[in-house]
């Protein structure tokens, strides 16, 4: 394969299936294996990324979720292709990992979670972003 095959194959005219499977994706989430029992789940996302809502410029984090699931369990190549829906958001630190936060809470409905965003430095400037949950558990 040639160099004008390659990007005739990558042309920018149509979707790429990493692509497609970003904008399509949600957080899928199957049944707790171990209901009843309580143990934690840590996931590390690496590769974080979205644009400053002010700048356009790229921002970089990690993500750390830890959490105590209920009844559900979030997929892992689901909240990956979930992660990467922010890559091209114009959102801040703040909204970013907030939202991640309603939005895995709306999917696991977990017994507690904390998601922390590290974000890279960007002009002196280290931002760490950490929003907690507890779900209210009725008791009789």
């Amino acid at each position: 394969m040639t160099s004008q095959d390659i990007s005739a194959s990558t042309s920018t005219d149509k979707t790429l299936y990493g692509e497609r499977e970003i904008a399509e994706g949600e957080l899928i989430t199957f049944p707790n294996p171990r209901l009843g029992r309580k143990y934690t789940i840590d996931i590390t996302l690496p590769e974080f990324t979205c644009k400053c809502p002010f700048s356009g410029y790229p921002d970089f984090a990690t993500i750390h979720v830890h959490y105590i699931p209920d009844e559900k369990v979030v997929e892992l190549k689901a909240i990956k292709l979930y992660i990467n829906s922010y890559r091209d958001r114009n959102i801040s630190h703040e909204e970013s990992i907030n939202q991640i936060m309603d939005d895995f809470v709306a999917a696991c409905d977990p017994l507690s979670v904390t998601i922390k965003g590290d974000f890279l430095p960007r002009g002196n400037v280290h931002t760490v972003i950490e929003v907690s949950h507890d779900k209210k558990v009725e008791r009789f």
